[in-house]
């Protein structure tokens, strides 16, 4: 593997353009809303990342991102990337120095305006209503006003490809018009996103050879090629290219910003962002979803949680030896990490593994492993998951080593009633019996639902003796019926996870109904999260009561 510390040039920004466009086209996905405060953040990120120019918006159409480029000329502090500020071309018959979004434009006060034009002649004639001519005119008197005002002109060829494809010799007229006009660069754009690398390869290659204009890449993602069309148009010539962060944007998104960066960088051994930026990607991934409260995608290209995560026993075995046998790259240049996923696949190498990860070396410790290996493989079939619950396979690991389950407190018995009445909302009460710090509790608590209000019953059991557990707090709950033939009477497992407020970990329950499933993934994850804090499990067992670490 090719670590980013050494690929064979040194970044320039002018050389080769990393242009980021999440606050612009990614904020066109559906469902996704970005306040003014929320593209100033992530802004920031998106400068931390090392990309050489981030699209703010377009001022003058949209109000919020007037407010935005009013602001972040006062509270935007860059350090790596330009700030661009996105419009169109003057409407036909009018002036570029009088029509009002151009106008605009200036007033963001950006160093680099992008503007989009047509080059599909189709386009030009049916959507923009005009002739041929007056959107060659239209692009000359826009470009040339603006770089007379000093600004730096890129232009994105919208509908290039398929424009390119109808009449070739428009499209291509077009982008020189706006190269003649002073533009530094012509992005081209897959603006349906219906391109494959080939077709991109050899057009972009074309037109570098006919025209010898500055090329860029912008590319949609409708047939999954985004990244692969923008990869391909650097291979043909391009050195500009576009995307957005988590590949955001309409339909199916953009390019991945990330992904094309890891690939140069890290495949095609070009620097294209500072040394170090890369590193951040990850995080960096992980702030901007959630800025955009879209939830990260576990399986995206380097910076997903899944990434580097290994399940199979086979896979186990050889990272065992050597992790480069099952890997194409390595996390930490990405900044992320290594996992190993416990579940019915799992062999002896995945929980050797999979402990070290956790801070237990078992390896000198055979029959253990065999016996834990084979409790995974027994409790899984049964319905647990352990890949999506790290906290419940530690408590089963300890419990494993200790010679028995975790037990901080010893549950007696609980039960729960749910009343309704006409009018009024559902209130549901519990009732725990445990033994805790050698003294015997019956506690009620009442909740929104019975899992509320058995969270609330063993807070107040447990809490003069355990005073940690104020700090832990119930983030997500997830239920998935299994064997669901079986209808109501179906086995149900339920997902917790809880935080401290500086880490969050999950657990699993399953059982015959939500309820019991609810109280086991609930007890997990607050004997876990007591053990995290310091407290130690010295309460006798008693048998047939579950009071911490998934069932022996």
């Amino acid at each position: 593997m090719t670590s980013a510390d050494g690929p064979a040039t040194a970044v320039d920004p002018e050389r080769f353009h990393v242009y980021d466009t999440t606050l612009r086209d990614g904020a066109q996905q559906e469902g996704l809303s970005l306040s003014v405060q929320d593209k100033l953040a992530i802004a920031a990120h998106l400068d931390e990342l090392g990309v050489g120019f981030i699209e703010g918006g377009w001022p003058g159409a949209v109000p919020k991102d007037t407010e935005f480029f009013n602001r972040a000329r006062k509270e935007l502090h860059l350090t790596n990337a330009t700030l661009a500020a996105f419009g169109a071309t003057r409407k036909p018959g009018g002036r570029a120095s009088s029509d009002e979004l151009v106008r605009a434009l200036l007033d963001a006060e950006t160093s680099v305006v992008t503007l989009v034009a047509k080059s599909h002649a189709g386009h030009v004639e049916r959507a923009l209503r005009t002739t041929l001519d007056e959107n060659l005119a239209m692009i000359r008197d826009t470009v040339s006003f603006l770089t007379g005002q000093g600004r730096r002109v890129f232009l994105d060829a919208e509908h290039f490809f398929d424009g390119y494809r109808l009449n070739p010799g428009y499209a291509v007229e077009a982008i020189q018009t706006a190269a003649e006009a002073g533009a530094d660069v012509v992005a081209l754009c897959d603006t349906n996103g219906g391109m494959l690398p080939d077709d991109v390869r050899a057009i972009v290659a074309e037109v570098a050879e006919t025209t010898g204009l500055r090329l860029g890449m912008h590319a949609h993602n409708d047939t999954g090629c985004a990244v692969a069309n923008t990869l391909a148009a650097v291979d043909a010539g391009a050195t500009h290219v576009q995307g957005t962060v988590n590949g955001t944007g309409e339909r199916t998104g953009n390019a991945d910003i990330i992904t094309i960066v890891a690939n140069l960088e890290l495949k095609r051994q070009r620097r294209v962002v500072p040394a170090g930026a890369l590193q951040e990607s990850t995080r960096i991934a992980h702030a901007i979803a959630e800025l955009t409260n879209i939830a990260p995608y576990s399986r995206q290209p380097y910076v997903g949680a899944s990434a580097f995560a290994h399940k199979a026993g086979l896979h186990a075995s050889a990272i065992k030896v050597d992790p480069d046998l099952y890997q194409h790259a390595e996390p930490a240049d990405v900044g992320n990490d290594m996992r190993l996923l416990v579940s019915d696949m799992a062999g002896r190498a995945s929980i050797e593994l999979k402990s070290r990860e956790l801070g237990y070396d078992v390896s000198g410790e055979p029959e253990l492993v065999t016996t834990l290996t084979r409790r995974v493989k027994e409790l899984e079939a049964a319905g647990y998951t352990f890949e999506a619950a790290d906290a419940s396979f530690e408590l089963l690991l300890r419990a494993a080593i200790e010679g028995g389950p975790i037990r901080l407190f010893d549950v007696e018995s609980w039960r729960v009633i749910t009343e309704s009445r006409p009018g009024g909302d559902a209130v549901s009460e519990a009732t725990v019996r445990l033994r805790a710090g050698g003294e015997r509790a019956v506690v009620t608590g009442e909740g929104n639902g019975p899992v509320n209000a058995l969270d609330h019953a063993l807070r107040t059991a447990i809490g003069t003796l355990y005073p940690e557990i104020a700090k832990l707090e119930l983030i997500d709950f997830r239920v998935r019926i299994l064997e669901a033939a079986h209808g109501t009477d179906a086995t149900t497992r339920v997902l917790v996870e809880m935080t401290d407020g500086s880490t969050s970990w999950e657990t699993v329950g399953v059982g015959a109904n939500i309820v019991e499933a609810s109280w086991e993934a609930l007890v997990d994850a607050v004997t876990y999260g007591l053990l995290r804090q310091g407290a130690s499990g010295e309460e006798p067992k008693s048998a047939g009561h579950h009071g911490g670490g998934v069932r022996p």
